[in-house]
């Protein structure tokens, strides 16, 4: 059994993995060509291409604010770990640009990395702009996979990763959809500013990658199916489940539409594997019985891990 201080010293590595890779997309593939990924780090972009600020010093700006209303609306524990993963972000963002590597030696040459914009400003990417449709998507991908990592250890990065915690926790709503409702305005702004509505597709198609690849990384795969039978033969069904699959069932009380008359509705929640074992035995047992299936993204209960994001204090 994990101890909280394990537990806590797990939380806070888990950050730094979703921190780093949260840099790396930034610094190797979204702000090298204005595809904001919305939220502070998109605002930043506005910063560091029209002041020249580095990326990760202006983030920290920006989240000065936020990271008091964190502080404030999520409690001390959310608050302390919205400083860390800020912090952690910021300046991962700047360590890992491609310049400052070339600068202590981790790369050793500059000049694969190094490309012209279409304005002729000198930019540092991994991938040249050929390959810009490669670069969105790359960057998409590790920027969501970091943002649900740090979500699903309970932290935070700052920014509008605050506002979606507090829709998550508030309204239920997913991550991914909180983080498309909070990034919308930021991504029309980065458009507006510099003039390029070209930004906006990519920041919508970023947006769009990165909610899904959040909801995945935090959230988990639906790994359990939720099993509604309709039959005469429930009760049959029910034994074959309790010797075949060895899971609880439960009748739920429900009326036909058009008989009106009363029926057992069965319901079962199984692990995807099983889910091939209980079609045939009800094949078998009733093959006119009246099956569905959904997706189930988190059990707590007997013979299941809960897989449930907590942001909360307790």
């Amino acid at each position: 059994m994990i101890n909280k201080l394990q537990r806590n010293i797990i939380q806070y590595f888990g950050i730094i993995l979703g921190a780093m890779l949260l840099a790396i997309s930034y610094s190797w593939f979204l702000v090298p060509y204005k595809i904001a990924p919305g939220g502070v780090g998109g605002l930043a972009q506005i910063m560091y291409h029209i002041f020249d600020l580095p990326i990760g010093f202006s983030m920290l700006l920006l989240n000065i604010p936020l990271f008091i209303i964190s502080f404030i609306f999520m409690g001390k524990r959310f608050g302390i770990r919205s400083l860390y993963g800020m912090l952690l972000v910021s300046i991962f963002t700047d360590l890992v640009s491609l310049p400052n590597l070339h600068k202590i030696g981790m790369i050793q040459e500059l000049a694969p990395f190094t490309f012209l914009s279409e304005n002729g400003k000198t930019i540092y990417a991994l991938l040249g702009p050929n390959d810009i449709y490669l670069t969105a998507i790359a960057g998409s991908v590790l920027l969501g996979a970091g943002l649900g990592i740090i979500f699903r250890f309970k932290g935070s990065t700052g920014g509008t990763d605050i506002p979606v915690a507090l829709i998550k926790s508030k309204t239920g709503l997913s991550i991914g959809t909180g983080y498309w409702i909070t990034e919308t305005l930021i991504i029309l702004t980065v458009g507006v500013v510099f003039k390029d509505m070209k930004l906006v597709i990519w920041g919508y198609i970023n947006l769009f990658i990165t909610t899904k690849i959040t909801d995945l990384t935090s959230e988990g795969l639906p790994y359990v199916k939720g099993v509604y039978v309709i039959s005469e033969k429930n009760d049959i069904i029910k034994e074959a489940i309790f010797k075949h699959i060895n899971r609880g069932v439960t009748f739920i009380k429900a009326e036909g539409g058009y008989t009106g008359e009363p029926k057992n509705m069965l319901f079962c929640a199984m692990n995807r594997r099983q889910v091939a074992v209980m079609r045939d035995l009800i094949k078998d047992i009733d093959p006119k019985a009246f099956v569905l299936l959904t997706d189930i993204y988190d059990v707590m209960g007997y013979g299941f891990r809960s897989r449930n994001l907590d942001l909360s204090d307790k």
